[in-house]
């Protein structure tokens, strides 16, 4: 967790140096999220989760067709299972909404109309709501629940903190248009018990569009 923080922070301190003209920029999508470390039991049977984000970001050029850009992101994550055999016929769901700051280090490679860019960097995200939904039937028993998830207290499900980095790649118009896709890698721990054989993180691929003024 310091790590991610120092890098924030140094990125950050950079991009406070920067000379040339600030943009802003806007972008939004599709979510497909998971889970990592899961059983091999249940590893076959889980499938990626639609959700959305929505990112508004700064982008403050530090040298040649290179760029900081700190956000503020609304990012829905989680996890699906389909079960199917073994005398089980369901599906469980696991949806969360966390707020993230990330803050990526942009560079952009002239092309055609625009520019291609590719970017990386570390991001801090704080979980702020999440609900279970389980439907289905285990032999000639029907199931059917939804929870909310808790992220503090004794009986939290939940950690608090997401943190991790994010990948990027895309294509920036000169109008400002752009085309993304990315990729999210939890590096923290989101089981709050104390068995580590239980520790699992988030993954999240995702596509979108944006505009950036």
């Amino acid at each position: 967790m310091k790590k991610v923080l120092l890098s924030l922070g140094a990125a950050l301190f950079l991009a406070a140096g920067a000379q040339a003209q600030v943009s802003y920029g806007l972008k939004a999508g599709v979510n497909l999220g998971k889970f990592s470390n899961v059983s091999d039991a249940a590893k076959d049977y889980q499938v990626m989760n639609p959700s959305f984000y929505v990112t508004g970001f700064a982008d403050l050029p530090v040298a040649s067709n290179f760029s900081i850009q700190p956000g503020v992101s609304l990012q829905g994550k989680g996890s699906k299972f389909n079960y199917d055999g073994d005398g089980l016929d369901g599906k469980s769901t696991t949806n969360v909404m966390s707020v993230e700051i990330p803050v990526n280090a942009v560079y952009y490679i002239p092309a055609g109309a625009g520019n291609v860019y590719l970017g990386l960097g570390p991001y801090i995200g704080f979980n702020v709501s999440g609900k279970t939904k389980t439907s289905g039937s285990i032999g000639d028993w029907g199931v059917e629940g939804e929870n909310d998830i808790k992220f503090s207290g004794d009986n939290k499900n939940m950690n608090l903190i997401d943190a991790g980095a994010n990948f990027m790649a895309g294509y920036k118009v000169n109008n400002g248009l752009l085309i993304n896709a990315g990729y999210g890698l939890g590096l923290t721990n989101l089981n709050p018990s104390d068995n580590s054989d239980n520790n699992y993180s988030s993954r999240t691929l995702n596509f979108g569009i944006g505009f950036q003024f």
